[in-house]
C-alpha cells in the first residue's frame, strides 16, 4: 500500500482530493511530526477515507482497514508505517467535542474487536496505566487526533484525523537510536512553530498516553473516558 491507497466508504474522486489535501498538509512548515512525513516519503503511509466519527458503518469500514494494515503493511518491511483515518462529514465544534468523539470512536471500535482479538501483549488495556495503549488486531497503537481547531497549531487540518501509530515500530527505533534524534527535532520545531513544547507530551511507561490523543491540554484531574469492558 502507499499514500494513494484509500480504502473506506467515500467516493474515490471525493477520496483522491481529500488524501491530496491531506498530503500537502504534511509536507507543510506547520506540520512538525517527522515521523509521519518519512512515513509519506517512504511510501508507507496508509490512508482511510470516512464519513462520520462514531457512524457504524464506517466503524466497520474502519475497522476492516486497520486489519488488513496490521496483516499488510505492518507484517512486512519499513519503520515508519501510519494509517491515518480522515473522517469527512465530521467537525467538531471544539477541542473537548472533538476528543468526546475521538473517544467514542476508540471505545466503539475496540467492542467490535475484542470479540476476535486479544488485547497487545506490549501495552495496558487500562487508560489509567502509563503502559496504556490502544490494541486493534492484537497490535498495539498510539493514536493521534487532527481537526481544524486544536490548539495545537500543527494538529489542525481540514478534517478530523485518527493517526494510527504502531507502538512495535516505535520500540524498534528507539532500540536502534532514531527515535530520540527525531524527538529532540520535532520538540524544536514545535517550539519554533508555537513558543512552547506541547505539555501532555511525556515518554511512554511514564504516565497514560490517553492524556495525548486528542491534542487537548486536559487538566491533572481528567479521566480517560476509554472503557474495557463496555
Amino acid at each position: 500500500m502507499t499514500e494513494r491507497d484509500t480504502p473506506g466508504g467515500e467516493h474515490p474522486g471525493h477520496a483522491e482530493e481529500v488524501v491530496e489535501s491531506f498530503t500537502a498538509w504534511l509536507r507543510a512548515d506547520t506540520f512538525t511530526c517527522l515521523g509521519a512525513r518519512a512515513a509519506l516519503q517512504r511510501g508507507e503511509l496508509v490512508t482511510g477515507v470516512y464519513g462520520t466519527l462514531g457512524d457504524r458503518e464506517d466503524l466497520h469500514r474502519l475497522r476492516t482497514d486497520l486489519l488488513r494494515f496490521v496483516t499488510g503493511p505492518l507484517a512486512g518491511p519499513g519503520r515508519f508505517h501510519t494509517f491515518a483515518a480522515i473522517f469527512t462529514r465530521s467537525d467538531p465544534a471544539d477541542e473537548e467535542v472533538f476528543e468526546e468523539l475521538l473517544w467514542q470512536q476508540l471505545n466503539a471500535l475496540h467492542r467490535a474487536d475484542r470479540a476476535d482479538h486479544p488485547w497487545a501483549r506490549e501495552v495496558s488495556p487500562d487508560p489509567r496505566d502509563p503502559r496504556f495503549g490502544i490494541s486493534v488486531g492484537g497490535h498495539p497503537f498510539f493514536v493521534i487526533g487532527l481537526h481544524r481547531r486544536a490548539s495545537r497549531i500543527s494538529r489542525r487540518f481540514a478534517h478530523p484525523v485518527l493517526v494510527f501509530n504502531s507502538h512495535r515500530q516505535f520500540a524498534e527505533l528507539k532500540r536502534t537510536g532514531v527515535y530520540r534524534g527525531m524527538q529532540t527535532k520535532i520538540r524544536g520545531k514545535e517550539v519554533a512553530l508555537q513558543g512552547d513544547v506541547n505539555p501532555m507530551l511525556a515518554e511512554h511507561g511514564e504516565i497514560s498516553e490517553a492524556r495525548q490523543y486528542s491534542g487537548r491540554a486536559v487538566p491533572p484531574h481528567w479521566t480517560c473516558p476509554f472503557d474495557r469492558h463496555g
